[in-house]
């Protein structure tokens, strides 16, 4: 009876399936267990190593700028400023001026930074490390970053001519991008709450916000200055004074010379007296060695249609245009691009000659001109898509929309001012050193420059 009784019990007991389920989580946990630690370590190590290297970066960088008897010094106060101090907490920061360029040579230099973390919940699955603290298993973790000194290609320079405390400057909170372009101001930058997406921002006095790193450099000299040896003498442009002017009241435009349709310009310089009203689409067939259209005492005024170079149509080659505003101060005149519709406002799509004396340039103001030079809601009224440089040494500039590159250039484009106003959407293109020289345009450099080569 009694052992009948024990064998229907251990039947039932066979037949039962409940708490199978605790029995096999109880041999899954281990792996579970291991598997949630290493993805928990590997994800922290990621996160520290990531951190190190944005360290080894910036204090290459500055190491590469500082580019004096005092560089190692340099790079470890940048490299503190990422929480990595040299001998705290087991890390260590290695600095050279002698290490292997990938171009050839042994002038890079570089930073190199290395340190411990403890293991946590991986030891679970038996991993030891590759350290040993005070009796405490570690991972080692490092990275390393070369950079070189190097002049810095600049997109944007202000040349600050008039005096102005900030050279580039924001106005709000700007969501515009300059897409790394390196700026340089012959005075200070002030950029609040964006940074503009600019690379580096070099300055020479107060240097606040802008770009991914601030750098102090001494005051660059204008570069493209004696171009204006190419603008012929005034008194021969055949305007004789005579320079009509436009008017506005309302929506109507009247006044100024009006232009439309397909205007065919010969190799050399034309002349265009007084303002330039678009009435129509314009476009501009100028052979590929490239026409300049001289612009004296006058607005190019959009009035909210497109001035275009032709595109290429083959076999004819793209137009290549030249715009140069030249003439006298004072007596109202306009002398830049402009759109005075109140409606949506035109496009300004300019490809210019990529040989010549004037290689590169797209827009060229007379450095002679200090009045009625200012431009206003560029890239915006009118859109702007242009490749080369847009040389305006004594305007202040109000960047509100995004620069593209012209349809048929290069991506490439410097722009030149006595100050910059970013404001809205305000942003360039991302320039291309390459493209710029393929556009036949040299770029300016800061001389304290450097770039990351590993």
């Amino acid at each position: 009876m009694v052992l009948s009784c024990a064998v229907n019990s251990l039947r039932r007991l066979r037949a039962d399936e409940r708490g199978a389920a605790s029995i096999m989580m109880g041999f899954l946990m281990i792996p579970l267990v291991g598997m949630l630690a290493v993805g928990f370590e590997v994800s922290n190590w990621y996160r520290i190593t990531r951190s190190m290297q944005n360290a080894a970066d910036a204090a290459s960088l500055a190491a590469a700028i500082n580019n004096g008897a005092n560089y190692d010094v340099e790079a470890r106060a940048v490299a503190a400023l990422y929480g990595f101090v040299n001998g705290a907490n087991n890390v260590t920061i290695s600095v050279s001026n002698t290490a292997a360029c990938p171009s050839g040579g042994n002038t890079c230099y570089s930073v190199s930074i290395s340190g411990y973390t403890p293991l946590l919940l991986s030891q679970v699955v038996g991993f030891q490390g590759n350290g040993n603290i005070n009796g405490s298993l570690q991972k080692q973790l490092s990275s390393l970053a070369v950079a070189n000194a190097a002049p810095q290609n600049i997109c944007m320079l202000a040349l600050a001519s008039s005096g102005v405390p900030q050279g580039i400057r924001t106005n709000g909170a700007p969501t515009g991008s300059m897409n790394g372009c390196d700026s340089m101001s012959n005075t200070g930058a002030q950029c609040n709450g964006h940074n503009l997406g600019l690379g580096i921002s070099f300055a020479v006095g107060s240097n606040n916000g802008c770009g991914g790193q601030q750098i102090h450099n001494s005051a660059l000299t204008d570069p493209y200055a004696s171009l204006a040896s190419n603008i012929p003498a005034l008194s021969s442009s055949g305007c004789a004074g005579n320079f009509p002017q436009e008017t506005t009241q309302g929506n109507k435009t009247t006044g100024g010379t009006a232009r439309s349709g397909t205007i065919t310009l010969p190799a050399g310089n034309t002349f265009w007296c007084g303002d330039q009203v678009l009435t129509g689409d314009v476009t501009i067939n100028a052979p590929a060695s490239g026409a300049v259209l001289i612009i004296e005492n006058g607005q190019l005024d959009l009035n909210g249609h497109v001035f275009q170079t032709a595109p290429a149509n083959p076999p004819i080659p793209a137009a290549a245009l030249t715009i140069v505003f030249s003439g006298t101060n004072g007596g109202g005149y306009i002398h830049a691009p402009t759109d005075n519709t109140n409606g949506p406002g035109g496009v300004l799509d300019i490809t210019p000659p990529t040989s010549g004396p004037w290689a590169g340039v797209a827009i060229y103001q007379d450095p002679s001109l200090t009045t009625g030079v200012d431009i206003s809601s560029a890239g915006n009224s009118p859109t702007w898509n242009v490749t080369g440089l847009v040389y305006t040494p004594h305007a202040t500039v109000d960047l509100k929309g995004a620069i593209n590159k012209s349809t048929g250039g290069s991506q490439c484009l410097v722009m030149v001012a006595d100050n910059f106003q970013i404001s809205g959407t305000g942003g360039i293109l991302k320039t291309d050193i390459g493209q710029c020289k393929s556009a036949g345009l040299t770029m300016p450099t800061a001389k304290n420059g450097a770039m990351l080569v590993l």
